[in-house]
């Protein structure tokens, strides 16, 4: 994602969410912690499907079109970092792996 046009509270939010997650795999994996990670995005993105449909019938028929625009930001986010720690390996790299 471009920096450009994204408001700084945007990064603060990911960074809190990043420093939770970081948190938790003190006592875990990984793994365990992006799979939980993973569940509560899904988990939370359908609450905001939710939270804007007028009624059960308007959130079935948005049902599709919120998978397809969620799939579609994740693959590009995803690529977008994959493609950063690719390019910055060493720098990033954990210590001790």
């Amino acid at each position: 994602m471009s920096d450009a046009g994204i408001p700084p509270e945007f990064w603060e939010r990911a960074d809190q969410v990043i420093a939770l997650a970081n948190a938790q795999v003190k006592g875990t994996t990984i793994g365990k912690v992006s799979s939980s990670l993973l569940y509560a995005a899904a988990r939370f993105n359908s609450f905001n499907v939710a939270s804007s449909a007028d009624g059960v019938d308007e959130m079935k028929k948005d049902k599709e079109e919120a998978i397809r625009y969620f799939t579609e930001q994740y693959k590009k986010m995803l690529t977008e970092n994959l493609d950063d720690y690719i390019e910055n390996f060493e720098r990033y790299r954990v210590h001790g792996r």
